[in-house]
C-alpha cells in the first residue's frame, strides 16, 4: 500500500454548498487555479447536472487548470452521469466522474424507499454508465459511517466490481467518532475481498468537531485519500479542513510514519485567503494553521520562552505554512505594470481589461493611503471582481449625517451606459446608503449579514465589508465591498450583492451531495 494520501479538494462543490458561500464563474477560477498551485490531487469542480453556471464552471475548470485530476459529482442518474462526463472530458485523461448513492438504513427507507437489492444494483449501474464514460470513477455510499458494516461492505465490493477505481466512505452528518470509523475502515480492509482494486477515501463532515480526527483515524487503518475543504467550509458545521490535516500528518511524522502528502503547504495561507475572500466566509482568528491568532503569542511566559527558542510554544515553523516573508507594499505614484507585477506574485491571473478596473480603483484608493499593501491589492481585486459591462456601476456617493435628523444619502449608478440617481433617508448611514440604491434599481433586500474587517493596519486601513441579503426567494446573496471610507465600502458590498442577482444563473433543484 503507498504511503501517499492523496488530498481531493471539493470546496467548490461541498464548501460552495454552505448558505451564502457561492461563487461565480470568476470567483471559482481563481480558487481553482490557486488549488492548482497548492498542489491538491483531486479538484471536485462541481455538480455539473444542478445548473448551466455549475456545469460550465466544471467544464472551464478542466480546460484551463492543469495537474491535479479534476472531478465532478454526479447522482446515479443517467443524466447526471452524462452531464459530469461531458463537463469533465476536456481534462482527458484527468477527468473523474464522481457518483454517489444513500447507502444507510435511514436513507434507505425514508428517502430512496428502496431495499438492499436495489441499492446494489443502482449501485452499480451507476457506476458502469460512469465507467463508460471514464476510466477514473468514483463511488460514495452516501452516510457511509450510518450504514450497517455488513451492507457496505456488499456495496463497496459490488461498485469496484463494476469498475470503481475510488470507493469513498463519507460520514456525511458527522457522526462518527475516530475508534469507530477507523474501525470501520478496518472493517471494509479485512472483509471486501476486491479491496486492494480501488483506493480507500474518507470524506468527513465537522458536526461534532471530529472530522480531522476521524479522517487521521481513517488512514491510519488503510485510507489513501481525504477529501476536505479549504478552511473547512461546507454544509452545516463544514467539512474537515484540508489544512488541519496536511499539517497534522507532516508535523506528527512520529505517529503517522511515512504518510505524506505532496501539498505545497508555503501555499496554504494564500490559499485560505483567496477562498475566504471568494466566498464571503471569514475565518475565525483562533483557526488551526491559517487564523490570524494560530501563531500569536500574548502570555509573558510565552513570548519569554519564543525568545529563548521558538519551539517552546511553536509545534510548526509559520513560514512553513506562508505566514511570514518579504512585502514590498506600492504607492500612489507606482504605475499600472508594477501593480500589474505584483497581483501577478500574489496569484492573480486577470486580462487586460480587469487589470485596468483594478488600476481605477488602485489610484483612487492610492489617493487617500500612504502605501497599498498586499491585502489591500486582493481586496481591491475582490472589489473588481465584476465586469465593467454587467451591473450597476457606483459614479457616487454622498451621504450627510447631523444630530437630531436622519442620516441621508444620494446615490448615483450607471448601467448600460445611462446614469440614475437615487436618495433616501435611514436609520444610520449606511442604511440610508442601501435605500438610495433600492430607490435607483426598484428592488429591496433584507439584510442578514454584516461583517467589517480591517483589510491592513493603521488610520488609514482599507475597509472590507462583506454581507450576505436576502432578496425575497429565501437565497443568501454575498456581496463584498472595499474603500477606505466604511460607508462607501457598505454601498459597493451592497450593489456587488444586487449585480449578483442580475447576473448569476438559476441553480434549479440542486441534489444533495456526500
Amino acid at each position: 500500500m503507498s504511503d501517499k494520501i492523496i488530498i481531493f479538494d471539493t470546496t467548490l462543490r461541498d464548501g460552495e454548498q454552505c448558505p451564502g458561500a457561492s461563487m461565480n464563474l470568476r470567483e471559482k477560477m481563481e480558487v481553482a487555479r490557486q488549488l492548482e498551485r497548492l498542489n491538491v490531487d483531486v479538484i471536485e469542480a462541481g455538480f455539473p447536472v444542478t445548473s448551466e453556471g455549475d456545469f460550465e464552471a466544471v467544464q472551464r475548470i478542466a480546460t484551463e487548470v492543469r495537474g491535479p485530476i479534476i472531478a465532478g459529482l454526479a447522482r446515479c442518474v443517467t443524466k447526471d452521469i452524462e452531464a459530469a462526463a461531458a463537463a469533465v472530458k476536456p481534462a482527458g485523461e484527468r477527468g473523474r466522474i464522481h457518483v454517489f448513492l444513500a447507502t444507510s438504513k435511514i436513507h434507505r427507507e425514508h428517502k430512496l424507499r428502496k431495499a438492499h437489492e436495489e441499492i446494489l444494483r443502482l449501485a452499480a449501474e451507476g457506476v458502469r454508465l460512469a465507467k463508460s464514460h471514464n476510466k477514473d470513477v468514483e463511488f460514495s455510499p452516501e452516510d457511509a459511517s450510518r450504514t450497517e458494516p455488513e451492507f457496505l461492505a456488499q456495496v463497496v465490493e459490488t461498485v469496484i466490481a463494476a469498475g470503481a477505481t475510488t470507493v469513498n466512505i463519507p460520514d456525511t452528518v458527522g457522526f462518527a467518532v475516530p475508534e469507530q470509523f477507523g474501525a470501520l475502515i478496518k472493517y471494509l480492509k479485512d472483509n471486501v475481498r476486491n479491496i486492494d482494486d480501488a483506493i480507500i477515501s474518507v470524506h468527513c463532515h465537522n458536526d461534532l468537531g471530529l472530522a480531522v480526527a476521524n479522517s487521521l483515524a481513517a488512514v491510519q487503518n488503510g485510507a489513501r485519500q481525504i477529501e476536505g475543504t479549504i478552511n473547512g467550509i461546507g454544509e452545516r458545521a463544514g467539512n474537515v479542513a484540508l489544512e488541519e490535516v496536511v499539517m497534522a500528518l507532516k508535523t506528527r511524522a512520529d505517529i503517522f510514519g511515512q504518510l505524506r502528502t505532496e501539498v505545497h503547504t508555503r501555499e496554504i495561507l494564500k490559499t485560505s485567503r483567496i477562498v475566504s475572500r471568494m466566498s464571503g466566509l471569514h475565518v475565525q482568528r483562533s483557526k488551526a494553521i491559517v487564523g490570524e491568532n494560530a501563531f500569536a503569542h500574548s502570555s509573558g511566559i510565552h513570548q519569554d520562552g519564543m525568545l529563548k527558542m521558538r519551539e517552546t510554544y511553536e509545534i510548526m515553523n509559520p513560514v512553513e505554512v506562508g505566514w511570514g516573508g518579504t512585502e514590498l507594499p506600492l504607492t500612489k505614484h507606482s504605475g499600472r505594470h508594477a501593480m500589474a507585477a505584483r497581483l501577478e506574485h500574489l496569484g492573480f491571473k486577470l486580462s487586460d481589461a480587469e487589470i485596468g478596473a483594478v488600476f481605477v480603483r488602485f489610484k483612487e484608493i492610492g489617493d487617500k493611503k500612504k502605501f497599498v499593501y498586499d491585502d489591500d491589492l486582493s481586496a481591491l481585486v475582490d472589489d473588481s471582481m465584476m465586469p465593467q459591462d454587467e451591473g450597476w456601476q457606483l459614479q457616487k456617493l454622498d451621504v450627510s449625517v447631523a444630530t437630531g435628523q436622519p442620516p441621508r444619502a444620494s446615490v448615483v449608478l450607471s448601467r448600460d451606459n445611462e446614469s440614475s440617481e437615487g436618495n433616501a433617508d435611514g436609520n444610520g448611514a449606511v442604511d440610508a446608503a442601501m435605500r438610495a440604491i433600492d430607490a435607483v434599481v426598484g428592488r429591496s433586500g433584507n439584510l442578514l449579514e454584516y461583517n467589517v474587517q480591517a483589510v491592513t493596519q493603521g488610520h488609514d486601513a482599507l475597509g472590507e465589508v462583506t454581507l450576505k441579503v436576502d432578496f425575497g426567494d429565501g437565497r443568501l446573496i454575498t456581496g463584498k465591498g472595499a474603500s477606505t471610507d466604511v460607508i462607501e465600502a457598505s454601498a459597493r458590498a451592497y450593489l456587488n450583492a444586487i449585480n449578483r442577482t442580475f447576473i448569476r444563473r438559476e441553480l434549479g433543484e440542486p441534489a444533495q451531495g456526500v
